[in-house]
């Protein structure tokens, strides 16, 4: 199976390409997007299957042995990834179509959106598989190209403002990571990281340190990692719908994957694990103290997003099994979640013209189902059972009682805290935008409808202004909301085998020898 290996990177390039020549021809554009990704959810879950069976799979591209050419590795961790991303990018895709992204019109036009979408998917897959560092630097780059071209769709002076401060931080820990990249070459000769595993560990102490501080300080601008965090509260709210919600499910977890991959195959012993501790108690609790003060439901999600990934980070700073199987768990709950969160509330603006608490009400009464679409998710978020959010909650707690260390109780502490505000940010949501009585302005359901079938495909209403509101919801952006609710109930349902696929994963990536044998099956050169 090592020749499917690369199709999640290729797949979405070619697909790309193909949509560039297809300009003009919106449905077959919508149906190239939709084929490709589809087919990518099937390779990611085959590729899953395969890699738990016979371990770490391989490619050496353009056969150029390793280290000399790229090498892709798909093993138990970069499979789980390319599963859940290419699953949340479908879905987010099928959903941009309902909202009207794919019409051409002024807002978002179709040349521009589907080629670049792909090229987005193109990018996190292989930051998933990269074997070497320089080839996680170009996924990084891919990414950052097509985000800043989602990002600012539309050219209105809201999203190029904030798409300007996005790039100059994504470009500053750019150069961070490549600055990186140079010094680790010029220290091991090699930027392989099946070979760096040695010769990493034969550096002096004070220039791994060096080398391993620099790298995290690159992931943690890219993973939004406080202190590192304060772009991303007035950068992804302003994009539409589902651009602010493929970035905040997967964009920053690409950083955490980073953090994950180089934290234990690069610098195991836990050189930095005091650091990482710190950093994750203060993400979680400032984090989610900026999103109890926020008034609009899309920005407190983005601070919400800011203080889940301390939770990530808090597994992998205990250094232990336990923990680390439960970030992994972590990461794989949280990118469907908060995916599922930022659709539902771009379902929230097209049918009460806002995302401002303030200006809502009686959301519950007018629509029931995208009651239920935010609701189930938002408890999954703050963890109440017996959602996935939960489980991994449960799960990052126990390893640190275990761990028993005075920042380990600090953290469990931290993680009930953010847990229990989590709950509250979301209940005031829900208070103010679904339970309170509705504003005058707000129509009913059986007002207008605003929707209608053409070619056979749900042609949904034109974006609304401020202050105005839809009420009728298109079928195409209710349908994938639905399906990734469902996909998280789902992760609750199959939780056991989530977690054990987990523990392998994080077995496989303490004990090293896995990933390196299967690059290098004759040993190490």
């Amino acid at each position: 199976m090592t020749h499917l290996v690369p199709l999640p990177v290729v797949m979405p390039l070619l697909g790309a390409a193909l949509t560039l020549l297809l300009l003009g021809r919106p449905r077959a554009q919508r149906w190239v997007s939709l084929t490709v990704l589809t087919a990518t959810v099937g390779v990611a879950a085959t590729l899953l299957v395969q890699s738990s069976k016979d371990g770490p799979l391989v490619v050496e591209v353009g056969g150029w042995v390793a280290p000399l050419g790229i090498v892709l590795v798909a093993d138990q961790l970069a499979a789980l990834m390319l599963v859940v991303s290419a699953a949340v990018t479908l879905c987010v895709l099928v959903y941009s179509m309902g909202q009207g992204m794919a019409d051409g019109n002024e807002e978002t036009p179709l040349s521009v959106y589907h080629p670049t979408y792909l090229v987005l998917t193109a990018g996190v897959c292989n930051a998933f598989l990269s074997g070497d560092l320089f080839n996680l630097y170009v996924g990084f780059e891919i990414l950052l190209v097509a985000s800043y071209v989602l990002l600012t769709l539309g050219s209105t002076e809201t999203r190029i403002r904030a798409g300007t401060t996005y790039v100059v931080v994504s470009l500053l820990s750019s150069v961070i990571f490549l600055v990186a990249i140079g010094l680790v070459y010029a220290s091991t000769g090699t930027l392989n990281l099946a070979q760096l595993v040695d010769r990493l560990d034969a550096l002096p102490d004070d220039l791994r340190l060096l080398l391993q501080g620099m790298l995290l300080l690159a992931f943690g601008i890219k993973a939004a990692v406080f202190p590192l965090s304060a772009w991303l509260p007035d950068s992804y709210p302003t994009a539409p719908a589902p651009v602010t919600a493929v970035f905040a499910g997967l964009l920053t977890k690409v950083g955490v994957y980073a953090i994950i991959r180089t934290e234990t195959l690069l610098f195991p012993g836990g050189r930095t694990a005091t650091l990482l501790m710190v950093t994750a108690v203060l993400t979680m609790v400032v984090g989610i103290l900026g999103a109890v003060a926020q008034s609009d439901i899309k920005r407190l999600l983005s601070f919400t997003l800011i203080s889940h990934i301390g939770y990530m980070l808090f597994g992998v700073g205990l250094t232990s099994a336990l923990g680390l199987s439960a970030a992994i768990f972590y990461v794989v709950h949280h990118i469907t979640i908060q995916t599922t969160l930022f659709l539902a509330a771009g379902l929230v603006e097209r049918r009460g013209g806002s995302t401002n608490m303030e200006r809502l009400g009686g959301l519950a009464r007018l629509s029931p189902l995208l009651a239920i679409l935010f609701f189930v998710p938002a408890l999954n978020l703050a963890g109440i059972p017996p959602f996935s959010g939960f489980l991994g909650k449960l799960g990052l707690v126990q390893a640190g009682i275990d761990d028993g260390g005075v920042l380990a109780w600090i953290l469990v502490a931290g993680g009930l805290i953010t847990s229990l505000l989590t709950l509250y940010a979301v209940a005031r949501v829900w208070n103010l935008a679904f339970w309170r009585a509705p504003h005058a302005e707000m129509p009913d359901a059986d007002e207008a409808e605003q929707a209608s079938q053409v070619d056979g495909s749900v042609q949904p209403q034109q974006p609304l202004p401020a202050g105005r509101s839809g009420a009728v919801l298109p079928k195409l952006m209710i349908a994938p909301t639905v399906a990734l609710v469902v996909f998280g109930l789902v992760l609750t349902v199959v939780a056991g085998p989530l977690f054990d696929v987990s523990s392998d994963a994080a077995n496989d990536l303490l004990r090293r020898t896995p990933y390196v044998d299967a690059v290098f099956p004759g040993g190490t050169p």
